[in-house]
């Protein structure tokens, strides 16, 4: 559970410093904050919990709980259900902030509502696998591709996809190196870095950039 608080709370302050400051700018302040935070618990912690840490820190599936599932689902049914609720919201978003507001569309309130349920399942999420890179980066972009651009299929469809993923990733993670175990955001980085960069590339050349 304070893992949980700790990932929110980061959530948080990183969408109500970018009301104030840049994006970049924002990303960087919580970074560091959160890494100062982290390597604090590291220094006051014996040599079981470093362990279990550095393994949060790389992502894993094998610090997962019946307890951190019992806080997780709730959690994550809740936001998947904030999700359909904002679906038509987003699709509005989509044309852009002048056209959204002319339509009716109360854009920060709705912004400030959305980040909030990102960072709801975002954190619970991380609270109970530690970060697991790419996927929740790469899926969205495939669905898209796939489904079009609509939020209404796109958002529920992401999150099973990118659970699929997951879970496919922790099985090679568990077999590649047998007996040995690959830690989870380690396998995740080093196939979707190379996909996303060739995903990017390709929307790239769509769109007239890059040669």
């Amino acid at each position: 559970m304070r893992s949980l608080t700790t990932c929110f709370g980061r959530c948080d302050c990183l969408a109500w410093c970018s009301q104030w400051w840049s994006v970049r700018a924002s990303r960087s302040l919580i970074n560091a904050f959160a890494g100062a935070v982290i390597g604090f618990a590291v220094f006051v912690a014996d040599d079981d919990e470093i362990r279990s840490v550095t393994f949060w820190s790389l992502g894993t599936l094998g610090l997962a709980t019946w307890k951190a599932v019992g806080v997780v689902i709730p959690l994550a049914l809740l936001g998947m259900l904030a999700c359909v609720r904002f679906s038509r919201v987003l699709d509005t978003l989509s044309l852009g902030d002048r056209s959204a507001a002319h339509l009716g569309v109360r854009v920060e309130r709705v912004r400030l509502q959305a980040i909030a349920v990102v960072g709801l399942l975002a954190s619970s999420a991380v609270a109970a696998t530690g970060m697991i890179a790419f996927v929740g980066l790469l899926v969205p972009h495939i669905m898209r591709l796939v489904l079009g651009p609509r939020h209404r299929h796109l958002l529920w469809t992401s999150g099973v996809l990118g659970a699929s993923v997951t879970l496919l990733a922790d099985l090679a993670a568990r077999t590649l190196l047998s007996p040995a175990e690959l830690p989870l955001g380690v396998v995740t980085a080093l196939i979707g870095a190379p996909f996303f960069l060739l995903l990017l590339r390709s929307t790239r050349r769509s769109q007239g950039g890059w040669a």
